[in-house]
């Protein structure tokens, strides 16, 4: 019995990596020659921190981890080299008011540690990393301050 369960576990743990995705750090030479030119057309002024590869609902892509001006920037590639998503850490300052406001709301008696703006297409959210507790919760809101969940 204890052989059936540990094999059920193992299943469902291999069935959520591969519908939710899971990181392996990659090489630049082991990239796809299109996302090798991608990965360096983006990266011009940019400190190339790692990449990755992963797959999200059967769908290969390929993430770059950049800092720009001591802010982080990661883009989301296919096996073209499109982007498909790019998040940047903004200034909590810097982004629109209803956006704040929902974020503090949300951070009440914790600490906004990062907001990132993610742009997939042209669809743009925000998403804030908070402390709150001792713990660390993420939020995300569209631009209107709604919850994007």
């Amino acid at each position: 019995m204890k052989r059936k369960s540990t094999l059920i576990v193992i299943s469902a743990a291999s069935l959520l990596n591969s519908a939710f995705g899971s990181d392996k750090p990659i090489k630049m030479k082991d990239l796809p020659p299109p996302v090798q030119r991608a990965v360096h057309e983006h990266t011009k002024g940019a400190n190339l921190r790692g990449l990755s590869k992963e797959v999200e609902n059967g769908k290969t892509f390929y993430e770059v981890e950049t800092v720009v001006n001591g802010h982080s920037r990661d883009l989301l590639l296919d096996k073209t080299g499109t982007v498909f998503e790019v998040e940047e850490e903004v200034a909590l300052d810097s982004i629109p008011a209803p956006v704040k406001s929902a974020i503090e709301k949300k951070a009440a008696g914790g600490k906004i540690t990062k907001v990132e703006m993610v742009t997939k297409g042209s669809s743009v959210s925000y998403e804030a990393a908070i402390t709150k507790t001792g713990k660390k919760v993420e939020v995300e809101v569209n631009p209107d301050g709604s919850s994007a969940k």
